[in-house]
């Protein structure tokens, strides 16, 4: 038994040791190990397939809010009443709520300093004495009252752009909490101080556009992988927002237009009867229509009226609620039918006279069609509408995004803007699906809302313009950022607020990553699947990024764990190169040489040491030890397939490989003109990934062959592929279609392959099964003892 045991380990050791010889940079770096602890362990709220557990639970909150936009003073008066539901099962002492307006204050913002420079130019306005310590600027939220649903006040602390109400009793699991509070801020000119949120002022008509978003106080989650998740806001990672139910009524100038998150409920009020009567004409008809017209709102720009008017809307399990309004704004509309669940939308677009020319003749269709391509790759739409508006920024909400699009002032474009614009709405309108309806944890993790909503744009784009010039998603556009220097680098996995390359990072990287999936590694159907199932899954949930690797994991069948170790957590680049490519030519004259092993059966050896174990197990009257002398056992080791025939002790056995000879003349003519080629490649970048070869031949044919990431699990430095062909090979490319990003194509082709000089010998096989273990040295011991006894 020892003595075939070792002959096994000998054999083993022989044939590591040949793979050595033949692949010295082998090492393992840990590229193929599973992410075990990185994950977080799965339990009852979050499962090891990615799937919510059994035990998952959210909370939730819904809103009643009343706003009053001031358009002399540029102040907006809110009051809410929050209802709370605590769904977890913790009690919970005191509530946490965002007041991200405070992101805008020289006293109350979150705090995040940076680094700053003296400049080598400055303007006159830079050029003055620093104020220290920092002045209140005023813009910041001045809570008015905080009371119970009686109107008894409660205690509160704010801390920067956080907010905590302590609570009359502790919120147990199951109960719900109603809350009151009026407030009001400055609002900011966003387009000189920066933000979301805001107005612009239109110097040549005298107007403002307004968009109001951060600007009631938000319920901050609390949730079974965090507790309270109230990171600071410092304007770059985004927003953690729980769903609920929204009724909000806005007091504006009466010749203002309002869009908003969610369905208007009071449009027969406050339009006019002929505005009235398109926007039902909208509904039905097959273009876009004009709701509210070019020459209506160059009218009101002129007008300012002083009396005001309440829009009303609702908005059902949605997590936030932003709106817009302006006397600038000219709408148009038309109706959408999405038709994986047969669902109504309103895709609307609201923009000034500064966009006309663009806004009209695409933001509509863009929007229809965004949605419906999303619902293919995700889940179907669910709301009632969807609407862009023209506000020269980029920034998404539920139903209502933000994005740029203006024109020249003749009227024209140039096809960059037209393209940036197309590529912004579909953008900002996808944020509908990640993270308004997936709804991740933005202020940690921005690549799970960015970067699988740009992979998806990516996706949409494609189908809108099989030529569109995305600038995100295809492997080769992501090498330069991939090339840097690594102390410029750090990996998608992490934190919103520590990122320095933000967009190739958040937005640019992980789309490139699900694309590469896609098309290179998984494969549209298995990737679409697995894709759908996440999305599923997590729709109106909060998903983690393990719940993402997993579900992508589970629903494929296919074990990405290097993928997502090397592409997420990791900073390593493509760059992967042909070394060497190696010919040879046949010879079929050469004799094969006998080939004789030898195995001596002997009696089981004894350990040198004893052990501790060993002592204690003799110790042990309870363990019963198996000997020799055990026929079953002995048999059962010592007997190999052949009924009760045994091998006796101290007796050398002896297999000869001598069934091979010369492959006869009348068989050459099929092999004469084979030629067999090595192809040795590097992995100089460090990542993995599948290796592509298109293999170009004399003839002027092409072949392409790929294989599996995997072929570097044993070897991540070098690995060596043989092909062999019934023509000569003239160059041989690696990732001919720059499927990988891989930053240096200099080393990625081989041309003019020198004539094969070398030799192979072939030889005829009598007995296939046994010539080929004597030849590899892998020849049963037992199995040649048997058939020479």
């Amino acid at each position: 038994m020892k003595f075939t045991l070792l002959s096994f380990l000998f054999l083993t050791v022989s044939i590591f040791a040949q793979d050595i010889k033949n692949n010295p940079t082998s090492n393992h770096g840990n590229k193929f190990e599973q992410l075990g602890t990185i994950l977080p362990t799965p339990n009852i709220y979050r499962t090891g397939s990615g799937a919510p557990g059994q035990g998952y639970w959210q909370n939730r909150a819904d809103y009643d809010i009343t706003a009053y936009l001031d358009e002399d003073k540029r102040n907006l008066k809110g009051s809410e009443t929050v209802t709370y539901y605590n769904n977890s099962p913790d009690d919970l002492e005191y509530l946490w709520l965002q007041l991200d307006e405070n992101e805008h204050s020289s006293v109350k913002n979150a705090g995040y300093d940076s680094s700053t420079f003296l400049p080598k130019l400055a303007n006159s306005d830079d050029l003055k004495p620093s104020e220290l310590p920092v002045k209140n600027n005023g813009y910041c939220v001045n809570l008015d009252k905080v009371t119970d649903a009686a109107g008894k006040p409660l205690n509160y602390v704010v801390n920067k752009t956080m907010m905590r109400i302590d609570l009359p009793q502790v919120l147990k699991k199951g109960q719900k909490f109603i809350f009151k509070i009026d407030w009001n801020y400055n609002i900011s000119d966003r387009m000189k101080m920066g933000g979301r949120g805001g107005y612009e002022f239109f110097p040549e008509d005298g107007n403002d556009l307004y968009t109001i978003t951060q600007w009631y106080p938000r319920m901050c989650v609390y949730s079974d992988f965090k507790g309270w998740q109230h990171n600071q806001f410092t304007g770059r990672g985004e927003f953690a927002l729980v769903f609920g139910d929204f009724k909000v009524s806005m007091n504006v100038p009466a010749d203002h237009i309002v869009a908003s998150t969610g369905a208007g409920k009071n449009f027969e009020e406050v339009l006019s009867p002929a505005q009235f009567a398109r926007w039902k004409a909208a509904q039905t008809a097959n273009e876009p229509i004009e709701i509210v017209t070019l020459d209506e709102a160059k009218k009101a720009e002129k007008s300012k009226s002083k009396e005001r008017k309440i829009w009303k809307f609702e908005a059902n399990d949605v997590r936030d609620f932003a709106w817009t309004s302006s006397r600038k704004f000219i709408w148009d509309g038309i109706k959408v039918i999405i038709p994986e669940n047969k669902n109504e939308v309103m895709a609307m677009s609201f923009y000034p006279k500064e966009a006309y020319n663009l806004y009209r003749k695409f933001s509509t269709k863009v929007i229809a069609h965004t949605i419906k391509t999303y619902s293919e790759f995700t889940i179907p739409y669910p709301y009632p509408v969807a609407q862009s508006i023209e506000a020269a920024n980029g920034m998404e909400y539920p139903m209502i995004c933000f994005n740029f699009g203006r024109t020249e002032k003749d009227g024209t474009y140039s096809e960059g803007t037209k393209n940036g614009m197309i590529g912004v709405i579909i953008h900002e309108v996808g944020h509908n699906f990640f993270p308004m309806i997936i709804n991740s944890d933005e202020r940690q993790w921005s690549w799970m809302d960015e970067g699988l909503n740009t992979f998806v744009e990516y996706l949409t784009e494609e189908k809108w313009d099989n030529k569109f010039p995305s600038r995100r998603g295809p492997a080769h556009t992501i090498v330069d950022y991939m090339k840097l220097p690594k102390e410029q680098l750090e990996p998608i996995m992490t934190n919103s607020e520590n990122i320095i390359q933000f967009g190739p990072n958040a937005y640019s990287k992980p789309a490139t990553g699900l694309n590469i999936l896609r098309e290179t590694i998984m494969g549209r159907e298995l990737f679409d699947k697995a894709f759908k199932t996440y999305s599923k899954r997590w729709a109106f949930k909060h998903p983690e990024p393990a719940d993402f690797f997993r579900t992508m994991n589970d629903a494929s069948g296919e074990n990405l764990d290097w993928f997502w170790r090397g592409w997420f957590y990791g900073i390593d680049p493509v760059d992967i190169a042909i070394d060497k490519v190696t010919g040879l030519k046949p010879d079929f004259d050469a004799m094969p040489p006998s080939r004789e092993f030898s195995y001596t059966v002997d009696k089981p050896l004894q350990n040198e040491f004893e052990d501790i174990s060993k002592v204690r197990n003799r110790e042990d009257k309870n363990i019963t030890f198996y000997t020799d002398k055990d026929k079953e056992v002995q048999d059962f080791y010592w007997r190999y397939n052949r009924g009760q025939e045994k091998v006796d002790d101290k007796k050398e056995y002896k297999i000869k490989s001598d069934n091979l000879e010369k492959v006869p003349a009348k068989d050459r003519a099929k092999l004469e003109n084979i030629y067999a080629y090595q192809i040795d490649v590097l992995n100089k970048g460090g990542l993995v990934m599948p290796i592509i070869l298109e293999f170009t031949f004399e003839d002027g044919t092409k072949l392409t062959d790929k294989s599996s990431a995997q072929i570097w699990r044993k070897n991540e430095g070098k690995v060596s592929k043989t092909y062999y062909f019934d023509k000569k090979l003239k160059s041989v490319q690696l990732d001919p279609m720059r499927e990988t990003a891989d930053i240096d194509t200099s080393n990625n082709f081989w041309g003019e392959i020198a004539e094969p000089t070398s030799k192979f010998q072939v030889f005829k096989q009598k007995n296939a099964g046994a010539a080929r273990g004597a030849a590899n040295g892998k020849t049963n011991p037992m199995q040649a003892a048997g058939k020479k006894k």
